[in-house]
């Protein structure tokens, strides 16, 4: 009871703070994320009621099923973003862009951090700095999807930015792996080449290779259905299956094989979308399906921020530098390198922008660093403090970003209120009835 009772919770507060924002202009995003913070163990989680919101850290996490199920689907639609006939006209610009505007945020956080090392030795340690260079290279995907989806942006912004999204983790976890290894070596004083070198490149390789057979098999499987409640069914059930094998790990020798979640779900959804010659159909469906736990993995999201990350000002110093130089670099990389591959103005000019927002990933990167112990703790909260920043105005950013590119318009009008305005106009001698609002 107590469980169900949360989420039906948290599903009526996110939608009706959704509703609340939207007098601002505010992406839902923004307002998932609020509603998260506003029923979780901060404020209503203090109450100490059972089933009222949520009463602690470990409560949210409890909730950790929905927001890998979550993760998986976001995943599975950017994979569909990946096709072949887009791929030959911004295939190349995108790579280019998402490791460029990767490496440069790294780069200068790194410099910026390892400058505030030598400023207060015994706040920020080398290893902490260059850990979290590699941080700032994690892009949200969840969030910017939202966003993409909730205005219905179309253009050349939106086209290369989700195939950016989805590389730029792809980039993230070879970096964050090296840089990593570098900062164990310098608290424990050994290399060891095994984590720094073999382990990422095994995760990216066996994740692809994963995701493929299970997108192939789910084209195998899903010639056998043809009703629309059973093909998305079907896709329901291969998201849980990728998702579900993403967590297997395998030791090889002195390595280890194991998954990104991300990683497996977005080429389930590259070779769905490739072999499949309804899949736009049916993503729309399972779009329309998923849209209820959409909103439960951002207030569950929302819940989960650290706000105590504010009560030490060292770290939040820390972490307005970190978040001001990613975001430079991000902005800088990202006009740079789409000015090399000539891309259209609007991109060069608003791409940057969009990139901001991080959360899942980042997160997970910080988590993995809690192994360097008191360090790790440290970029624990000052990642923590960054997230918090980043998904409550990045999505902000990117709807602004969007729309003055000229991508986002306005919403069409609903086929049943367009026929009934299509037989008021006929009755009054009209022909044509406007489709704007």
């Amino acid at each position: 009871m107590q469980t169900l009772l949360a989420l039906s919770i948290a599903l009526l507060v996110g939608l009706v703070m959704s509703r609340l924002t939207k007098l601002w202009n505010l992406p839902a995003v923004t307002a998932y994320l609020v509603a998260g913070v506003l029923i979780g163990p901060y404020v209503l989680g203090r109450l100490g009621i059972p089933g009222l919101g949520f009463l602690s850290a470990e409560d949210v996490k409890s909730y950790t099923i929905i927001s890998d199920v979550a993760l998986g689907f976001i995943a599975f639609s950017m994979g569909n973003e990946f096709r072949l006939d887009a791929l030959k006209k911004i295939g190349k610009q995108a790579t280019v862009i998402a490791v460029f505007q990767a490496l440069t945020a790294t780069a200068l956080v790194d410099v910026a951090l390892i400058a505030m090392h030598f400023l207060m030795p015994d706040i920020l340690p080398l290893s902490c700095a260059i850990t979290l260079g590699a941080v700032a290279t994690a892009t949200a995907p969840a969030a910017t999807l939202m966003v993409v989806k909730q205005y219905k942006a179309e253009g050349p912004v939106t086209r290369m930015l989700l195939p950016v999204v989805a590389l730029d983790d792809v980039v993230g976890l070879m970096v964050f792996a090296v840089s990593f290894g570098i900062a164990k070596a310098l608290e424990h004083g050994t290399v060891d080449l095994v984590s720094v070198l073999v382990n990422p490149l095994l995760e990216v390789v066996c994740s692809l290779v994963l995701g493929a057979a299970v997108g192939l098999l789910f084209h195998l499987t899903e010639r056998f259905f043809h009703s629309r409640s059973k093909r998305l069914s079907i896709s329901v059930c291969y998201v849980f299956l990728a998702v579900a094998l993403s967590k297997l790990e395998i030791p090889v020798g002195k390595a280890e094989i194991g998954f990104s979640s991300l990683l497996v779900c977005m080429m389930l959804g590259t070779i769905f979308c490739n072999l499949c010659d309804f899949s736009e159909e049916l993503m729309d469906r399972v779009d329309r399906w998923t849209a209820p736990l959409m909103v439960l993995f951002f207030v569950i999201s929302g819940a989960g921020l650290e706000l105590n990350v504010f009560s030490r000002w060292q770290i939040v110093l820390c972490g307005v530098v970190f978040i001001l130089v990613r975001s430079i670099g991000k902005i800088f990389g990202a006009n740079l390198s789409s000015r090399m591959m000539k891309c259209e103005p609007t991109v060069q000019k608003y791409l940057g922008i969009t990139l901001l927002p991080q959360a899942g990933v980042a997160l997970g990167m910080s988590l993995t660093a809690m192994s360097l112990g008191e360090s790790g703790l440290i970029i624990r909260n000052i990642a923590l403090f960054a997230v918090l920043i980043y998904e409550l105005f990045g999505p902000l950013f990117t709807k602004i970003a969007l729309d003055r590119a000229g991508e986002i318009t306005e919403k069409p009008i609903a086929p049943r209120k367009q026929a009934l305005l299509q037989k008021e106009a006929e009755k009054n001698g009209e022909t044509q009835v406007s489709m704007k609002k």
